[in-house]
């Protein structure tokens, strides 16, 4: 079966014409523009939206206002959608888009600590003072998307992990640089959500996600997991780094003591609310106009 439609995949890629090759798919299908259709790999196009939700990291918590999509092609590894499924790449890139959220407050009210030199107080405290007081944050897979793990049955039965992926966090402010990054690639936040209940470590509480519910359009041609409830609050959360460029010594440590990392598992919490989707990559090639 997958080599059928893998095959049928790539037949009709090819027939279609050159001149469509950039059109996006339209109706139904309007959501899959990103899916990997010349991938060999590929069983199923893949779209998720997280549309809700919030993350807290130590003592920070930032609301999810807009919605982050992750989205690329699927590899059923049992044979079918019910059971693991490998996350392929995005056509264009941007597997996990970069989506800026507003961390609540900013650096509002914040002053320059007096232990820093002179000079960076001051630098500091005008830039605050000019209006730059607010920080974005945006979660970015911190290594390939193969480290993207997908279950759906776990997930549409509540039972063990339904997303596995490393992520890091970028803020973003005009004082800490380019590169102020809470985890790396190669110290990532790992979350494991499930749409179950949690087990995580104290002080944080048992929280319980929600499978959402399950329909089916173009006459089964795409399925929809709606309203889905993602929840991890036992992971780990590491501390800043790249914050402040050639300062990063200092301004790293005034950046953990607001956001208060290192914060160890059962600290940290992540609830993500996705409206997720799986298309069939022949009718997704065949919407193009």
């Amino acid at each position: 079966m997958r080599r059928l439609v893998v095959a049928a995949a790539m037949l009709v890629a090819l027939l279609i014409p050159a001149a469509s090759a950039n059109a996006a798919p339209t109706g139904e299908f309007a959501n899959f523009g990103k899916c990997p259709l010349t991938n060999p790999a590929l069983e199923a196009c893949f779209y998720s939206a997280s549309i809700g939700g919030e993350v807290t990291t130590g003592a920070k918590t930032v609301p999810v206002k807009n919605p982050q999509l992750l989205q690329g092609g699927a590899d059923y590894v049992g044979g079918d959608i019910l059971g693991p499924v490998n996350i392929l790449p995005a056509s264009e890139g941007d597997t996990l888009s970069k989506t800026p959220q507003a961390v609540p407050g900013g650096l509002l009210g914040v002053t320059a600590p007096t232990w820093w030199p002179k000079f960076l107080q001051d630098l500091f405290n005008e830039t605050i003072n000019n209006g730059f007081t607010g920080v974005t944050a945006t979660v970015e897979l911190a290594g390939p998307v193969s480290a993207i793990k997908l279950n759906v049955a776990a997930a549409v039965v509540s039972q063990g992990t339904a997303l596995e992926m490393p992520v890091k966090i970028k803020l973003g402010n005009p004082f800490l640089g380019n590169n102020c990054y809470i985890g790396s690639n190669s110290k990532p936040i790992v979350w494991k959500f499930t749409t179950g209940t949690t087990s995580p470590p104290p002080p944080n509480t048992p929280i319980t996600g929600s499978p959402g519910s399950v329909a089916v359009a173009e006459s089964g041609k795409i399925l929809r997991i709606n309203a889905a409830k993602l929840v991890d609050n036992s992971f780990a959360t590491p501390g800043a780094s790249g914050c402040g460029g050639l300062f990063s010594f200092l301004i790293d440590p005034f950046v953990n003591s607001i956001v208060g990392v290192p914060a160890a598992a059962g600290k940290n919490t992540a609830i993500l609310e996705d409206n997720i989707e799986f298309a069939d990559p022949v009718a997704v090639a065949a919407s193009n106009p």
